[in-house]
Parts: C-alpha cells; structure tokens; sequence
C-alpha cells in the first residue's frame, strides 16, 4: 500500500505479508535494494483486520471513516467480494473507526476466503511451488503485463498470452466438516474414476482451497483419508472474469 499522498513526497510502501515468512521476506528485500537508500523495517505497532462486507458487496464510499485512528482503510485490491483492508493502531478502537460492525474470529475470515477461493499466504501459496497464473493472481491485480522487468516475466506473460493454462485454485467443499487435523497439505485429490485430479492445499471445517486440473472440475472427486474415500466438490468463484470460467 501507498502511504505517501503525492509523487513529491518521499515514498513510504507498507507491505502485507505471511508472518511466518517475515525475516526471509526481509532478507529477500534487502538482497534487492543494492545501493539505494530504501529502510526495510518490520511495522509491529499496527494490526491488520478484514472488514468484510454483507451479502451485497459494496463500494469504500458506503463504508463509515474515523482517518485519526485508521492508519489505512482501502477496498482489498484483490476482489471486491473480500471487502476492505484496514490497519490502524494496535489497541485502536474498531467500532470508532467503523460504527455499527461486529468483531469476528480469524476463521470466519478465512471461511469466507475460501467460499470465494481466495488463496493466502504460505500454505495456500508455498513458495516455490505455486505459479502466479494456477494460482490465479492475474484476476486479482497480482501481475502486470505492461511493466517489466521480474522474475518470471518472460514464461508468465506467454503464458497468458496464449491462453493455455491447464490448472488453477479453486474452492472445494466437503460434504461435512472433517474431524481432527483435517487433511495434510499436498494431498492428491481423485476422480471417481482413480484418475488424479489435482492436489489440496489447505481449508478449514467442510471447505478449502486446491489445486486441480480444469478438465476435471464438474466431476465428482474424491481423497483417500485414513484407508476411506472423502468425497468433495469444487466450483468455479463467481467473481472470476467469464471467460476464465469456461
């Protein structure tokens, strides 16, 4: 996020990440900067919340202001449908900041950001591992394909370009919550059939993010758990652009 209000000021960038990755994220950062004179320091003092919106998503100008305590208000600049991103103050008072909202618990955030299949952070996204375009960044403002130059540019604009991307993240669901641990990271999901279809990320309760082959999503699927077969579903989010749901 862009803290400074003008191309005059001396640019000030708060950066949202994974806080199991901090000090590897820092290292990363540093690495890059070479000779210029860039701080890269840790914000401990501020907290981040999701403020998510009703059953009809609106825009930042229906959503009530205090700007002495919220150091950031902004509509999430991945999709509309996962509202708002504030940060203010640790200690800051939230119902000053946004009159009439309630305090959720960290898993509804994350239940409605796998409704959506929204991926996050390093279990959803390990590093590594996951490509931008399966992952689905190019729909969430993740990728530029007019400014160069990064890591990866190259392969990840002709890809896009020419369309062919076989898998992608989805939301699936399970027919009930699953007991315990859940299911371990990597699992290989199957059709019906025996044929592997893609592999789980991460999820709570009866829902969770994977990774799956588009030929495969409107069949029904399937894990091996504990010696029995789970069944589980998965479906393309609405807030896709239309012809990437095809």
């Amino acid at each position: 996020f862009r803290l400074h209000g003008s191309p005059a000021e001396e640019p000030h960038i708060l950066l949202e990440c994974d806080s199991s990755v901090l000090d590897s994220i820092q290292k990363h950062l540093k690495l890059y900067k070479i000779r210029r004179k860039v701080t890269i320091t840790p914000c401990p003092e501020l907290s981040l919340w999701a403020v998510i919106p009703g059953e009809q998503p609106g825009d930042a100008s229906s959503l009530p202001k205090s700007a002495e305590q919220a150091l950031l208000l902004t509509p999430d600049p991945r999709t509309e449908v996962m509202g708002w991103r504030l940060i203010a103050k640790k200690g800051a008072n939230l119902s000053e900041i946004i009159p009439g909202s309630q305090v959720g618990d960290v898993q509804d955030y994350h239940r409605h950001r796998y409704k959506q299949g929204i991926p996050e952070g390093v279990k959803d996204l390990p590093p590594g591992v996951a490509l931008p375009l399966e992952s689905n960044l190019a729909f969430m403002n993740g990728i530029s394909f007019t400014k160069g130059c990064y890591i990866g540019q190259e392969l990840t604009a002709r890809t896009h370009h020419m369309g062919v991307i076989r898998k992608r993240l989805l939301p699936v669901r399970f027919p009930a919550p699953l007991p315990g641990p859940g299911i371990p990271e990597g699992t290989e999901i199957l059709t019906e059939s025996g044929k592997a279809a893609g592999k789980f990320r991460a999820g709570g309760g009866e829902l969770g993010i994977a990774l799956l082959r588009l030929a495969h999503v409107n069949e029904p699927l399937c894990i091996k758990l504990g010696g029995d077969r789970v069944k589980l579903s998965a479906s393309t989010p609405e807030w896709w652009p239309k012809a990437a749901a095809k």
